[in-house]
């Protein structure tokens, strides 16, 4: 008898500039040094217990099996009831609203849903860093549009410049992470009317809807109609009510995209765990938790940031999201990635480099840190913070 030699076959990536994470390779130094990580974006605080008894009370009911596809009726009933009050603009729960495994599978879903070979698709850098990724496996484009350095604005002349007949989409996110800028209502309509004698369809990017602060709004794409007639808006229930680990989130379009989007959708996940759907949506009857929330995390910010201004870093704005970013110019010479490292390994304080945001790995000397945590958390990060 001969002897089979097991041998795995080659496999030729389809991500080959995909490796090792900046988030897991922070997180990991953080845990190896006992360094307060303000690296990675989620709570170490707990959700409302009325949610979690929600979860309890849907299990107990037996919604244990699959739900529809789309989602629960009453769940995208919820979520276009609020979309409808908070921005106006009313959405068809049947047919232009998809539950989802979180944000980052609705936004791989509707780009393999739109993108095909050659597409192009404008991605405004610094950005998430899935979108990168999602584009290449839809065999897309990548076209990269820097924000402008410093304030983190949208660039409409260099947007404009941009596009051509094959492009296929954009993506948008505000607030935006990683900088934390919000865009304007003006900023929104100028998108609005560049894109309006064109046929490229919007991936706007809304998870952090709920933090806006200092007494502004979100201008959520759904807001405008140019913009909502050729949008898929994505939002995150994780980052809304403190379950990132639920991984549930949803995609309001209208109903064309809609249905394409729920071609992709049903087979990536087919759909999203059934408890968890019946507990958001009868916890979605009361607005409060998410009205609130600006409230609730600009506290934490001014907190974080009254500590950081006792330091040599330089604070940029903070006008949306869960995290502050700054300038490590006049504390150190090295270069984000390295300060980040060393700040991790000497300072007990993880942070994210902003140049982990770029294509080209561009170092602005800038640094983000998230401050979705308990005040004590961030006590102690400050009170070691201090030093510099």
């Amino acid at each position: 008898m001969s002897t089979v030699i097991a041998r795995t076959p080659d496999v030729q990536t389809k991500l080959p500039a995909v490796g090792t994470t900046i988030f897991t390779v922070m997180s990991a130094l953080a845990t190896e040094k006992n360094a307060v990580n303000l690296g990675q974006g989620f709570p170490d605080f707990g959700c409302d217990p009325k949610l979690l008894q929600a979860v309890t009370d849907a299990m107990a009911a037996g919604h244990n099996q699959y739900p529809p596809m789309p989602g629960i009726l009453p769940l995208r009933e919820a979520i276009a009831t609020k979309i409808a009050t908070l921005y106006g603009h009313g959405y068809d729960a049947q047919s232009e609203i998809t539950v989802t495994a979180g944000a980052t599978q609705a936004i791989i879903t509707a780009i393999l849903a739109v993108v095909r070979p050659g597409d192009e698709v404008i991605v405004l850098e610094p950005c998430y860093d899935s979108y990168v990724p999602n584009i290449d496996l839809a065999g897309g484009t990548v076209v990269r549009v820097p924000l402008t350095p410093g304030t983190f604005r949208p660039d409409f002349g260099k947007i404009a410049a941009a596009i051509t007949p094959r492009t296929r989409a954009i993506i948008i996110n505000t607030p935006h992470n990683p900088s934390a800028t919000v865009w304007t209502e003006a900023e929104m309509r100028q998108l609005e009317e560049l894109l309006a004698p064109t046929d490229v369809l919007v991936i706007s990017d809304e998870v952090y809807e709920h933090m806006v602060y200092t007494g502004a709004r979100h201008e959520s794409a759904s807001r405008f109609p140019g913009l909502a007639a050729r949008s898929f808006i994505v939002s995150s229930f994780g980052k809304t009510y403190h379950v990132t680990g639920w991984k549930v989130g949803y995609v309001a379009a209208p109903a064309a995209l809609t249905a394409e989007f729920r071609k992709v959708h049903q087979f990536n996940v087919f759909t999203v765990n059934t408890p968890m759907q019946h507990a958001l949506a009868s916890y979605m009857a009361d607005p409060a938790p998410y009205l609130e929330l600006p409230a609730f995390y600009q506290r934490k910010r001014d907190l974080f940031a009254a500590g950081l201004a006792r330091t040599r870093l330089k604070l940029l704005p903070s006008g949306g999201t869960y995290f502050q970013c700054v300038d490590i110019s006049e504390v150190s010479d090295l270069g984000e990635s390295d300060f980040c490292q060393w700040l991790t390994s000497e300072i007990g304080v993880a942070a994210i480099p902003l140049s982990a945001f770029y294509g080209d790995g561009f170092d602005q000397r800038v640094v983000r840190f998230c401050f979705a945590k308990k005040d004590e958390t961030l006590q102690t990060a400050i009170e070691r913070l201090a030093r510099l």
